[in-house]
């Protein structure tokens, strides 16, 4: 694959190959039709997953081997899915040929049979009774019946056949004839003289729609894979959250004031995105709002007044809209004119790439068919009958642009949907029917929120906007990969501005690509400006600093500096390891050498591996033992165990001593070798050293025996672990100082390979924070409201009171409030683990405080207010050890709870565990009586 599968796609990748070879083998020896049930939640890359299920049946994996002549057939329910699967397919899978992917026209094909080799496309819409491929005509001698019935019994040890149910948009009648069409290929068709199809893959959103599907098949075989919402949520494939607006009262609101706001926050995420990609140089996202609008009657188009809502939104963001920047998707009109601009008609399927489209206009068709990660605002004129549609929409809508979480910014992993004709119970139905469509356990939170009183804030380190301070902005003749000015706003010339500065010379052409917004809205952003560009600009600098209530300064730019540059550990728990120590190992180890902060840990690396296969090769020619292996590899005889198609052994010595092996059995051999030497090309390192030319097989024989020996895996296995950690211990520090685009790569590599994965602590510039209406209003807290500069915050009494005594504290400057894993990013939230009852756990410290210190200018330290009835005392209280033992730059770690002081007054009593006395008397502590006793001894009040 041309990309890089996450790791519970390879997960499930593998599982489906096995589940394939069991699937046919069962059908060889009883005739009984097989189904595979793939269910994986929206956004989770169902075809992507498939595209590579298929390279690995004809190319063979290190467990199977490889099938060349199959064939697949690849149904869905449209045309324009067919054609979306077949692109990906195209694009992704470097190892599928072009002229290999058929698409079954009905105006041109007829064949007898399908091709070997060959994916082939069909849809339910062309195999209808009314359509050509189920007839005979002067043109056509075989019906789509007849040449899967003939495939079939000449070719069922290959035959595949893929039913797509991923996107289903279709309703009452027209997805009861869909479904029935798809049933055939399951139950056979006596009227179409059509046999059940041998294995059948089943792609679809929930366990119920497949099921639905195989209803009454009873003779089937089902074998089930299945990827969890919680693989797919925590791989940053899709957005935290769908947010949807409606107003209190839609009768007391004009629709076009919820276009206005919803212009707003599409402008808005244009500032955002344009700010991100310029500081963390990635090409740019080009957002685009969707606006759903109502069907026509009569001779118009629609009934929504389509003039009145281009022009209030451009009147919005103060910019003419120019010719293909909105654009149509009303079924067969061509261009048509809005506002005095032509609008063309645009096919769904091609609107993702098309980087200069802004605006959609559309009714109803994108519900299917369409993928679109920019999507990130939508407008709905319809009336609340439609949420099924609406809901449909959404699904398609809930990709991340980048394929990543985004950490500097929060506010970019929502989408945002505005219903001016909707309540809160319409609202709900939406939600329903999201979760119907698309999967009930949807790996993305769905929020109804009001217009008048919204659910999130977002609080950011630069409160305070100034006009003078400025983002560089490119200029005109700055032209991007499509050929366009990279300042379609034309920020840089407009009125009444000075003409900006060019970009840095390090950006390129596609990293400029940009979408900016109005003057006003540039100007206004001195809360997204890097670290390093404010702090050149004084009036930036005083902006990033305001008075709290406690009367001290908060330089909050410094701040999260101070803290990211500190090195904090914080961990994630998983419950098991994702990769093997050797993946993960590798996989660090190109990353650190990529991003030169270790640039000769890969070579050493494969150094290593080299010398270590060289090692056990001399030790076997110094035993005598080399001639004797190396016949065997020549003669199929290696106990590693190679399953064929059918997922049967082919390990039958008595057979296969009879034959030497081919040149092309032996490389076969050297690529699963070189699978179970973590895929890097460690077999080519080694015969780029120790090829030898009267001896050209040598170095391949070498390999494979050093892969085949399970103690030499072991070792490797050894060394992987503890290479592996030293390089995350080593590095972790300078990871820090990388862009969000290696630290979120570093991040991932590290948390698949260890149960328990140790990662830098780094906060955001930039967090999206639910708001707590009846809170308090925080103007100490680090992260604070960009309007207001406070944060509103709920808080306990417990909570509440250990707060105000540290603010009393003559040091004193800041506080965070530590928000655990499942509401932030895992490097967002300082994680401890804990040890209770065997078993790992997680646990995130309430508070984070920061006190000024006259030698390092700042001090961290995490504080837990905790109920001593807690059965999780003493375990919370040796993972502060801990933690305090590999933290030695923390402040103070305290466990606080409620205590009588001399004059028997109820106070917090403190225990600081980050105190070397304390720490050790805590890890010797056995119980919560014995806890108790050390905070009798050492705990304290303030």
């Amino acid at each position: 694959m041309k990309v890089e599968l996450f790791p519970f796609q390879r997960t499930a990748v593998d599982s489906l190959r096995l589940s394939a070879a069991m699937a046919l083998n069962n059908y060889r020896m009883a005739h009984v039709p097989q189904v595979v049930s793939f269910t994986a939640p929206t956004g989770s890359g169902k075809t992507i997953i498939m595209a590579a299920l298929i390279e690995d049946i004809f190319f063979g994996t290190e467990k199977f081997e490889e099938q060349p002549e199959a064939i697949f057939v690849w149904l869905s329910d449209s045309p324009q899915l067919n054609e979306q699967s077949k692109q990906k397919i195209d694009l992704k899978a470097d190892k599928i040929r072009l002229d290999q992917c058929v698409t079954i026209d009905d105006d041109s094909f007829d064949r007898e049979m399908l091709e070997d080799g060959h994916i082939y496309f069909l849809n339910t819409q062309k195999i209808g009774k009314s359509g050509n491929l189920t007839r005979h005509s002067d043109t056509r001698q075989y019906t789509i019946w007849e040449t899967l019935e003939n495939t079939l019994k000449e070719k069922s040890d290959r035959l595949y056949f893929i039913i797509d149910e991923a996107h289903r948009g279709m309703q009452g009648r027209e997805a009861g004839r869909a479904t029935s069409i798809m049933q055939k290929f399951l139950k056979g068709s006596p009227v179409d003289k059509l046999s059940p199809m041998p294995v059948v893959f089943g792609m679809s959103a929930t366990t119920a729609r497949f099921n639905r599907l195989v209803e009454g098949i009873k003779t089937t075989t089902v074998h089930k894979v299945e990827v969890t919402a919680a693989e797919v949520r925590a791989s940053g494939l899709l957005k935290d959250r769908i947010i949807i607006t409606y107003p209190e009262d839609y009768t007391a609101h004009n629709d076009m004031a919820i276009l206005q706001a919803a212009t707003d926050e599409w402008k808005d995420k244009c500032v955002h995105w344009y700010q991100y990609s310029y500081e963390q140089h990635y090409a740019q996202v080009h957002p685009i709002f969707v606006i759903q609008v109502k069907n026509g009657s009569g001779n118009k188009i629609s009934d929504t007044n389509l003039d009145d809502c281009l022009a209030k939104i451009e009147e919005r963001i103060n910019y003419r809209f120019a010719e293909s920047e909105v654009v149509h998707t009303f079924g067969q009109t061509g261009t048509i004119t809005v506002n005095g601009l032509n609008v063309p008609h645009i096919e769904a399927s091609d609107i993702t790439e098309d980087k200069k489209i802004k605006i959609v206009f559309f009714k109803e068709n994108l519900s299917t068919g369409w993928d679109c990660p920019r999507a990130e605002t939508m407008m709905s004129f319809r009336r609340a009958e439609d949420a099924t549609w609406i809901a449909q929409l959404l699904g398609r809508m809930v990709r991340t642009p980048l394929q990543n979480r985004v950490l500097v910014d929060e506010s970019l992993n929502d989408v945002h949907l505005y219903l001016p004709y909707f309540d809160k119970d319409t609202v709900k139905e939406v939600i329903d029917s999201l979760q119907e469509a698309e999967g009930g356990d949807i790996p993305t939170v769905l929020e109804g929120e009001s217009y008048e009183n919204p659910n999130y804030t977002t609080w950011t380190i630069r409160p305070s906007r100034h006009p003078s301070t400025k983002v560089p902005v490119p200029t005109e003749d700055q032209i991007s990969l499509f050929g366009e000015p990279i300042d379609p706003f034309h920020l840089s010339k407009a009125e009444g501005t000075e003409e900006s500065e060019k970009l840095p010379e390090y950006i390129t052409h596609s990293d400029a690509d940009c979408v900016a917004t109005e003057p006003e809205a540039i100007s206004s952003t001195a809360q997204f400006v890097s670290h390093s560009e404010i702090t050149n600009n004084e009036t930036a600098n005083t902006a990033a600093k305001q008075l709290s209530m406690t009367g001290v300064s908060i330089n909050r730019d410094e701040i999260v500096k101070f803290i990211n540059d500190a090195g904090l550990l914080t961990y994630e728990v998983k419950p098991i390891k994702i990769y093997s120590y050797l993946t993960s190992m590798l996989k660090l180890a190109r990353l650190l050498s990529q991003a030169d902060i270790s640039s000769d840990a890969l070579k050493q690396i494969q150094k290593d591996l080299v010398d270590m296969i060289h090692s056990y090769v001399e030790d076997l020619k110094s035993s005598g033992k080399y001639d004797e292996y190396a016949g065997q590899v020549l003669q199929f005889k290696l106990a590693t165990q190679v399953f064929d198609v059918f997922g049967e052994t082919v390990d039958n010595y008595a057979i296969h001593s009879l034959f030497t092996t081919t040149d092309t059995d032996l490389d076969r051999q050297l690529r699963n070798a070189d699978i179970r030497l973590g895929n890097f090309g460690i077999s080519y390192e080694y015969g780029r050293k120790y090829y030898d030319d009267d001896n050209p097989n040598g170095f391949k024989i070498d390999v494979i025996l050093f892969a085949a020996d399970d103690d030499c895996i072991a070792k490797l296995n050894r060394y992987s672990e503890d290479t592996f950690h030293r390089l995350n211990d080593e590095n972790r520090k300078y990871v820090n100082k990388l862009s969000e685009r290696f630290r979120k790569q570093y991040h991932d590599i590290i948390a698949d390979g260890d149960p328990v994965s140790k990662h830098s602590f780094r906060l955001p510039e930039i967090l999206r924070a639910r708001q707590d209406r009846d809170g308090k209003a925080y103007d100490n807290h680090l992260f604070v409201d960009e309007e207001t500069g406070t944060a509103t915050i709920k808080l306990n009494g417990w909570e509440e009171g250990v707060l105000e005594e540290e603010a009393k504290q003559n040091n004193f400057v800041c506080w965070i409030r530590n928000l655990p894993q499942d509401r932030t990013h895992a490097t967002c939230s300082l994680c401890i683990p804990y040890e209770m009852n065997d078993e790992i756990k997680p646990t995130f410290p309430d508070f984070i405080v920061i006190r000024s210190d006259p030698k390092l200018d700042y001090l961290i330290d995490i504080l837990e207010p905790h109920n001593p009835d807690f059965k999780d005392n003493l375990g919370k209280a040796k993972g502060f050890a801990k933690y305090a033992e590999e933290n030695l730059g923390i402040g103070r770690i305290q466990l606080i709870r409620m205590g009588k002081d001399a004059a028997g007054k109820n106070r917090f009593k403190r225990l600081d565990i980050s105190l070397g006395s304390v720490r050790q008397k805590v890890l010797h502590s056995q119980n919560n009586d014995e806890l108790d006793h050390i905070f009798d001894t050492d705990g304290f009040f303030m």
